[in-house]
């Protein structure tokens, strides 16, 4: 896939936007382990690192962590962490998991790595129709705006992720829409206790 280019991996630049959710939707502290799914080159996981120190970021792209500017980056697919069971308090993922061949498997793998108890935070466009808002990545990947349904595999929504999860230790909290920058969904998961 061509999420190996090195173009697409420089050409995403930091979201100041981020940060402030990441810290509104999962009050990250000091204490906590977090993981930053599809980190591209890391800003959120950078400044993240201030607030929770081991905040770590995994990507896709190994031209993205090669060009990272946080430390604890490491080229990963969001379907296979090597990660251990119950590593992380809390995770977030920005406009990633439209772009995963499985998307079960990789909540699943996110179900996996989470404690009991912790939280995610998933945000993904609101398309009204699958690629809409992918067209200028197609054009970077593929030189080609026709070819956007092969950025954005998935077409989700909260009822959709909702169905995603069951049968896991997933539940869902809360999902909220917002209009902002580009129509959007932001919905956070917690791993039940038990």
């Amino acid at each position: 896939m061509a999420y190996t280019s090195k173009t697409y991996a420089l050409i995403n630049k930091k979201d100041k936007r981020h940060l402030q959710e990441v810290l509104k939707y999962l009050v990250p502290r000091r204490e906590e382990k977090i993981l930053e799914i599809g980190c591209g080159r890391g800003f959120v996981v950078r400044e993240l690192q201030n607030v929770s120190p081991e905040t770590y970021g995994i990507d896709v792209n190994p031209n993205s962590i090669e060009h990272g500017v946080a430390s604890n980056l490491k080229a990963m697919d969001a379907e296979r962490l090597e990660f251990d069971d119950a590593s992380f308090d809390k995770l977030y993922s920005f406009h990633v998991i439209e772009h995963v061949q499985n998307v079960r498997k990789a909540l699943e793998e996110m179900e996996r790595v989470l404690r009991p108890g912790g939280r995610m935070l998933l945000v993904y466009p609101a398309e009204p129709i699958r690629g809409l808002f992918s067209i200028p990545a197609a054009v970077v990947l593929f030189k080609n705006p026709f070819r956007a349904r092969e950025v954005h595999l998935r077409k989700l929504n909260p009822k959709r992720i909702q169905e995603l999860i069951a049968g896991t230790k997933l539940e869902h909290k809360e999902s909220k829409f917002s209009f902002f920058s580009s129509p959007q969904y932001f919905t956070v998961l917690q791993k039940r206790l038990g």
